[in-house]
């Protein structure tokens, strides 16, 4: 039932028309906003005393998955998701019924900013600096790859404290000091986030003073449940355009799908969609029941669904050759979805390794 409604919604408020016009920069994610917010899922993962659903894991991983079909773009998963999580792991009582409510709502769009010129996803990475100035922190960094940004209405910024920890400091997106650029030829709405001397009080770091890697790492592993279980989607969709394509394109006089080099790309994308579907089913199972090498599961399904996602496309590519690479024909979206998600909350490589740490090799 949840899929159905969710599907409704995504064929009613996003058709591949609008997906179209939104890639192309002729409507913007705003202007759909309002159909989103209506279906409540922005307060999946939030417990209903702070105004939400508190849905588990894999109930929210059945929205995003559908999602993912159109693919649909906006700050859903940013703020929905991944500053939800970040809140839920970090932040202080106060902080939590501050925000959480409104993040539920949609009245807040949070966006997290990570991620610098020196790109990676570990605290070695992070070299912004946020200084103790009496009462408040002066922020002064550039963030890179910032997703969404342009939409937020606050930023939850990882900066390095004066005394080396990270701290996840929340910033009021259009504050003094804060400009965001959007940077075209990415999905999702990806920024360049420009602090300069942005400056707000002590009390907005989430978790204090102390270090706010292991409440950022702690929410990604989630979160990045979540982001797998949306490429689950797009790959669905880029599969069902493939098989669809095979049958109804006609060539010497018979289906194209009768030819076994089109066949044996249909089937790539099959061995991929398969692959991303289980091991992001069985990893969101684990992580929902506690159970035992659950995080080594997150990492296999985040490792495997983003090169999934990847490779799926560039084979649905090879099923459709010339009309694939037309804009309004749909198959571009996922194609650079699936690029742009690649990285995103680390790359294949980097969980590939953190599930050596996690088996112990």
């Amino acid at each position: 039932m949840l899929q159905s409604a969710v599907r409704e919604l995504r064929e009613r408020e996003y058709t591949k028309e609008t997906l179209v016009a939104i890639d192309a920069g002729v409507e913007s994610t705003a202007d759909h906003w309002p159909g989103l917010l209506s279906t409540g899922i922005l307060g999946s993962l939030i417990p209903e005393e702070y105004g939400g659903v508190g849905a588990s894991l894999a109930d929210t991983a059945v929205v995003y998955e559908e999602l993912g079909r159109g693919p649909v773009p906006g700050p859903h998963f940013s703020s929905g998701v991944l500053a939800t999580l970040v809140l839920l792991e970090g932040g202080s009582d106060a902080q939590k019924r501050a925000l959480l409510p409104g993040i539920a709502s949609g009245e807040r769009v949070f966006a997290l900013a990570i991620t610098e010129e020196d790109y990676g996803w570990g605290p070695e990475f992070i070299h912004t600096p946020a200084r103790v100035r009496g009462d408040d922190l002066a922020i002064d960094g550039t963030k890179l790859y910032v997703h969404d940004a342009t939409d937020a209405t606050d930023l939850i910024v990882a900066a390095r404290l004066e005394t080396g920890k990270i701290g996840l400091v929340h910033v009021d997106a259009h504050g003094r000091g804060v400009a965001a650029r959007a940077l075209p030829g990415f999905a999702t709405g990806l920024c360049e986030l420009s602090l300069l001397q942005a400056s707000v009080p002590r009390s907005s770091l989430i978790g204090g003073m102390e270090d706010g890697w292991d409440v950022l790492e702690r929410a990604m592993r989630k979160a990045s449940l979540i982001l797998s279980a949306y490429q689950v989607g797009g790959l669905s969709q880029v599969f069902d355009m493939s098989l669809l394509y095979s049958q109804t394109r006609r060539q010497f006089e018979q289906p194209i799908g009768r030819f076994q080099r089109v066949q044996d790309h249909v089937i790539d994308v099959v061995n991929y969609l398969d692959a991303a579907r289980w091991t992001t089913y069985e990893a969101l199972w684990m992580a929902d029941e506690a159970r035992e090498g659950a995080l080594a599961a997150m990492h296999t399904a985040a490792a495997v669904t983003s090169e999934s996602y990847y490779y799926g496309c560039n084979s649905a590519h090879d099923v459709h050759a010339g009309i694939g690479i037309i804009r309004e024909y749909g198959l571009t979206l996922h194609t650079k979805m699936s690029r742009t998600l690649y990285h995103y909350l680390g790359s294949p490589r980097y969980h590939r390794k953190r599930l050596a740490q996690a088996l112990g090799l």
